[in-house]
């Protein structure tokens, strides 16, 4: 999988074991492994350690007592994904909680979660909050099926979305290519912006710098009345 990000251009991946209620997450464990894995394959793609960060009340409150815990490594960036079934309706607050305590969520593959596709104006206000809005490439271009790609490109139209990335797990379907999906955002809002959501802004975020594409989200025109 190094081999392959490599090959299509990237140059720095990022681990992201869960920390769920399945999977404990042991960042010195996991910080070992990835250095070791960093030893294997050389010098690229550089590769630090951060988590898909299951957001429970749990986890809130062990992320709020030990802010590096599940941060990208060395930044302040942290990567958020929601349960399928269920959205907490203090999730507002708890994003506030988690900047306060020096942490900006990541809100990683929106577009594939059932509830959030169905209702993606929350993305856009969590955005205006400061969140950051990462999709998975490859919803743009169909792989996850019609209703991933539909609230991706709807994500992008109303200049929501600030990363595109892998989600990569393996070499047969979800692959760690993003050249077609930059191509794609290319196609969709232009090659300055496709170009920010796969190097300027991902590049800030792991040397933990503000992002340097980060638009004011077009609010619904509902919102408006």
């Amino acid at each position: 999988m190094c081999r392959a990000a490599a090959a299509d251009g990237i140059t720095h991946m990022v681990a992201t074991p869960h920390a769920n209620d399945r999977y404990h997450y042991d960042r010195e464990y996991l910080r070992g492994l990835v250095a070791h894995l960093q030893q294997l394959i050389g010098d690229l793609p550089k590769l630090s350690l951060g988590c898909d960060f299951h957001l429970s009340y749990d986890n809130l409150q062990d992320a709020l007592a030990h802010p590096k815990r599940y941060v990208i490594e060395g930044t302040r960036y942290l990567l958020v994904e929601f349960s399928n079934y269920s959205v907490p309706l203090q999730t507002t607050d708890s994003f506030l909680k988690l900047a306060e305590r020096g942490m900006t969520p990541v809100i990683t593959h929106p577009e594939r979660n059932p509830i959030l596709s169905e209702s993606p104006q929350r993305l856009v206000e969590w955005a205006e909050q400061g969140c950051v809005i990462q999709i998975t490439g490859s919803a743009l271009t169909g792989f996850w099926g019609e209703r991933p790609r539909r609230a991706a490109l709807w994500l992008l139209e109303h200049q929501a979305v600030h990363v595109l990335a892998t989600d990569a797990h393996d070499m047969e379907k979800r692959v760690p290519i993003l050249s077609t999906a930059r191509d794609a955002a290319a196609d969709i809002c232009g090659e300055e912006i496709a170009e920010a959501l796969v190097e300027g802004n991902p590049a800030a975020i792991v040397t933990n710098q503000p992002l340097p594409y980060f638009p004011r989200p077009v609010i619904p025109s509902y919102r408006k009345n």
